[in-house]
């Protein structure tokens, strides 16, 4: 009991380090949003910014929402390090016109069910015997006097647009809400990126995540701040023609200007740097199989099924401390003459 307990706390405090450490640690205020949407993303590693090109596009890389051609929806839940964290994802994604879509998309994060404990006299050691308020002899022993939540959102909303078939552009607005017991904070952000082929079939990606900055604000006075990061991509398709499929290599490398030095892969100064790598097999449009190495673990694997008009998706990862992560995903394509893309 005393380890499953002691793993839920170092989740909590692993995952909403910025909640308790905002002050003097704000540089982690925006941890929950680097974890990715989408289980074909972390089955490839989280080498996805070149990749992207349906509703999950709306957190990766916004430009790469502007390829889809009819409307899609995306729901992914996912079991972090063995079950100790609930993370969930809903989007949409919505062709507009000849060249332009829009996206919405959400993400929870949450610690559920903390057990909150106290003790009934705090100003003597613990196990002490003392008379209480109504004259009985008791021991002073920590009780459960009940539970609280650690709870991140995240709103995506997301504009796309493409300048032929080698470019495009797009942009997301966040809405942020966190909350830890009773206190909650709100904060507001903005991301930018691009996709384009500059030559043969490389495919180059780049996002430009919370570009002024992101202030989050606690009800309690407090402040974070999300500082910008860059995340760039590359990938490159090659065709199989005696395999019946196509191979997908791709890499990504996500840039902070925060100072994180040891915490990241590498650094240059203040500037620090993470490589994601994935590799993904698709037989025809029937099935995937994938793997991949990303920043927060060294080895991804993952599968896809494709049936009509839907894609499920399966990925995991271990983490060296914290165990287990599964993480499922459906994508459903409204693929009919009258919702494609004019």
């Amino acid at each position: 009991m005393f380890k499953l307990r002691f793993k839920i706390l170092f989740a909590a405090l692993f995952l909403l380090s910025g909640n308790l450490c905002a002050q003097s640690l704000s540089k982690y205020a925006g941890e929950f949003l680097a974890l990715g949407v989408g289980s074909r993303s972390l089955g490839m590693g989280s080498a996805y910014v070149a990749v992207a090109r349906d509703v999950s596009a709306g957190y990766w890389n916004p430009a790469g929402l502007a390829f889809i051609n009819y409307p899609e929806i995306m729901l992914m839940h996912s079991r972090q390090f063995s079950g100790l964290v609930n993370y969930d994802y809903g989007g949409v994604g919505l062709p507009v016109g000849n060249r332009s879509s829009l996206g919405f998309g959400l993400i929870r994060l949450g610690v559920d069910n903390i057990k909150e404990t106290d003790i009934p006299n705090p100003d003597l050691a613990v196990g002490e015997i003392f008379v209480d308020e109504n004259g009985q002899v008791v021991r002073n022993t920590p009780f459960e006097k009940g539970s609280f939540g650690a709870t991140d959102y995240a709103l995506f909303l997301t504009y796309a647009k493409r300048l032929g078939e080698n470019f495009s552009y797009g942009g997301n607005i966040k809405l942020l809400n966190r909350s830890i017991g009773d206190n909650s904070a709100w904060g507001i952000g903005f991301d930018v990126g691009v996709i384009f082929n500059p030559v043969s079939k490389l495919i180059v990606g780049l996002n430009l995540q919370d570009v002024t900055s992101t202030m989050i604000a606690w009800d309690t006075g407090r402040k974070e701040l999300i500082t910008p990061s860059l995340r760039t991509g590359i990938s490159y398709p090659i065709q199989f023609g005696f395999m019946g499929g196509q191979i997908l290599p791709a890499m990504d490398i996500h840039f902070r200007f925060e100072n994180r030095r040891s915490s990241a892969q590498g650094n240059v100064g203040r500037i620090s740097y993470d490589l994601n790598f994935g590799w993904e097999y698709q037989y025809h449009d029937a099935f995937a199989i994938r793997l991949g190495s990303s920043e927060f673990a060294p080895f991804t694997a993952g599968v896809g099924l494709h049936l009509p008009k839907m894609q499920i998706d399966y990925a995991f990862y271990q983490h060296q401390d914290l165990n287990n992560t599964h993480r499922i995903s459906a994508k459903i394509t409204l693929e009919e003459p009258k919702f494609k893309r004019k």
